[in-house]
Order: structure tokens, then C-alpha cells, then sequence
């Protein structure tokens, strides 16, 4: 990945037409685990990087101390999942990128991959499923069609 190092709080449009974002993370040497990889409950850290980048970049995470926009209801993750396809070790660089697969009237379905700028693939892909929630009703909600219109445009569609 060329261009600007950016950290976890940084993201970039992901590969292609802006598309999603990207974040840069290196690998920190306490992440790996007794067996000389990058522990696997790491990797679901890394999504949550870029995706809190992708909800930041909408508009719908970046209002007070919790996160929330005062004028948008927050955002609660739902369910996470990883597939793991190969082992990534300490030191690498790893480009974490999050899009939209999926926008439905409460949730949004983000897909994540993690390539490894030292083995230079695709080394975790995922997905998570990020639902509106009304922090005050304690009750899902709708997104917001502003937001949802933001989020269509990180959606990659099937080919």
C-alpha cells in the first residue's frame, strides 16, 4: 500500500474507487501470543479500528464522550466474525479495510480484510453487523436516511 502511514484514528478510501475505508495498524510486539503469531482476538480490535473509521466517516460516530452523534441514534455491534487464512507475525504492517455489503432499514453489514504488507495478501477477512440504536429508549432504531445514503456510497456490490 503506498502513500501516508496512517494510524488507527486515520482512514483512508479503500482500494479502488473510494470504496470503504482503510486503516494502517502496525503490529505491536505484544499482540503475538505464546505461539508466534498475532493472537486471533487481536484481529477483531484491528476491524473495530476500521470500522469506528467507516461509521466516523459517514457521520453517524463522531458526536460525545460515547461516540454518539447528538442528532443520529448510536450504533451497536451486533455480531462480528473472522476466517482466518494465514498467520501474521511481529514485525508487519497491516492495511485493515471496511465497506459496505449490505444497508437494510436498522443494520448495516460491513465487510472487513486484513493484508499483511510483509506477505502482501489478504490474510483475515470478516464481517459485522452494526445496528441503530437508541440509547435512551434502549431500543434498536432506524438509520437515518442521510446516514444510509453516505453508507451506500462505501457499498460494493457484487459483481
Amino acid at each position: 500500500m503506498s502513500g501516508a502511514t496512517l494510524g488507527p484514528g486515520d482512514a483512508s478510501p479503500g482500494p479502488g474507487p473510494a470504496i470503504g475505508v482503510t486503516v494502517v495498524i502496525p503490529v505491536a510486539w505484544g499482540e503475538m501470543d505464546a505461539l508466534g503469531h498475532v493472537n486471533n482476538v487481536v484481529y477483531f480490535r484491528y476491524f473495530e479500528c476500521a470500522r469506528v473509521a467507516l461509521l466516523r466517516s459517514v457521520g453517524w460516530f463522531n458526536g460525545d464522550s460515547a461516540g454518539r452523534s447528538p442528532d443520529a441514534p448510536g450504533a451497536i455491534l451486533h455480531s462480528v466474525s473472522a476466517r482466518f487464512r494465514a498467520a501474521v507475525e511481529y514485525p508487519d504492517t497491516l492495511a485493515v479495510r471496511a465497506y459496505v455489503t449490505s444497508i437494510e432499514s436498522d443494520r448495516v453489514t460491513i465487510a472487513h480484510e486484513i493484508t499483511s504488507r510483509s506477505q502482501d495478501r489478504i490474510v483475515t477477512e470478516g464481517s459485522g453487523i452494526v445496528v441503530a440504536y437508541d440509547y435512551e429508549r434502549k431500543a434498536k432504531s432506524s438509520i437515518p436516511p442521510e446516514i444510509a445514503e453516505r453508507l451506500a456510497g462505501h457499498m460494493q456490490r457484487s459483481t
